[in-house]
């Protein structure tokens, strides 16, 4: 990997992706930028820059959970903090933006949070955005600014394809995950299915109603943006078995993991969930069935290319 300009680049890992920027910084052979977060008793968050970053091209490596909304405000008070101290440019690298989940009014009287979310990044003073697996692709026009929304799919493939997959067959959590679903299967060269599935309130539980596709005797993996509970992953995973299917894997971008949902995993019959290290707040403690997945190497290509006014499109499957 070709050494960075560090005389204009700096990349700043926020509370919630200290980790993930170590790892970016130790895959750009650049140091991680100096800075603290201090917490107050009542609950305000101070952020403190503590080197010159006048002129600089600043990155802030910052995923918005765990607590969303404390990241969320720190996130911001970090672009202005940059602003303020004469940076030439902030790009935001944020691995898995929480509220893009709000991202269309449908039902009277509530907020698109994603668009008040956009609109907040913009106004402290981003100039682009940098994230992985937006829940939604119309999100990217919520904001004025460019947006950089690559895809996980390469490196979660490619862990996949250690294991022993049999004859795989790729499936999607609903119909409107096909497109992405059909991505992996020709990634892995596997077929397709499709579970519908049903969801009536919003407490992050779906019923599975039928798998469409043929799954008998072979290796089912279930692909999705997101799991928070583990509960729909875990739905067509037993639905998958009913139909025949002689295992059960999973993949996701970004494992969000709440209380109870290792016990729901490690209790199904998936035998594998593999997720990327997006989320390195989670409240609970991993299980031995998930595989974590770097996005270090993507994030920092990601990020040399945006720092040399270079293509980012070779980053994005074909």
């Amino acid at each position: 990997m070709p050494e960075m300009n560090s005389d204009e680049m700096l990349i700043f890992g926020g509370s919630g992706s200290r980790r993930l920027a170590r790892q970016i910084c130790d895959h750009l052979n650049v140091s991680l930028g100096r800075s603290e977060v201090l917490r107050f008793s009542e609950g305000n968050l101070f952020v403190r820059i503590l080197e010159n970053v006048r002129g600089r091209q600043v990155y802030i490596v910052q995923s918005t959970v765990f607590p969303a909304n404390d990241h969320f405000m720190e996130l911001l008070f970090w672009i202005d903090a940059f602003k303020r101290a004469s940076a030439e440019s902030v790009t935001v690298v944020m691995p898995y933006f929480s509220y893009a989940k709000g991202d269309k009014k449908d039902e009277p009287r509530v907020s698109i949070r994603a668009r008040v979310c956009a609109d907040c990044i913009e106004a402290a003073g981003a100039d682009r955005v940098v994230t992985i697996d937006l829940h939604a692709a119309q999100i990217q026009g919520f904001f004025r600014v460019p947006v950089d929304d690559l895809t996980a799919c390469p490196v979660l493939c490619e862990a996949v394809g250690r294991h022993d997959k049999g004859q795989l067959v790729v499936v999607s959590p609903d119909a409107g995950f096909v497109k992405d679903a059909r991505r992996y299967a020709s990634c892995l060269d596997a077929s397709l299915a499709i579970a519908n599935k049903e969801r009536r309130e919003h407490d992050e539980q779906a019923e599975v109603l039928e798998i469409i596709g043929d799954v008998k005797g072979r290796t089912a993996l279930i692909v999705d943006d997101f799991t928070i509970s583990g509960g729909t992953l875990v739905e067509a995973a037993n639905r998958l078995v009913e139909e025949g299917a002689e295992r059960v894997m999973a993949l996701a971008t970004h494992g969000v993991f709440t209380v109870g949902s290792m016990e729901k995993i490690d209790n199904s019959p998936i035998e594998r969930l593999f997720v990327t290290d997006s989320i390195e707040t989670q409240p609970i403690h991993l299980s031995q069935k998930i595989e974590l997945v770097s996005i270090a190497p993507l994030l920092g290509e990601a990020i040399r290319r945006i720092d040399r006014k270079e293509s980012i499109s070779v980053l994005f499957p074909r």
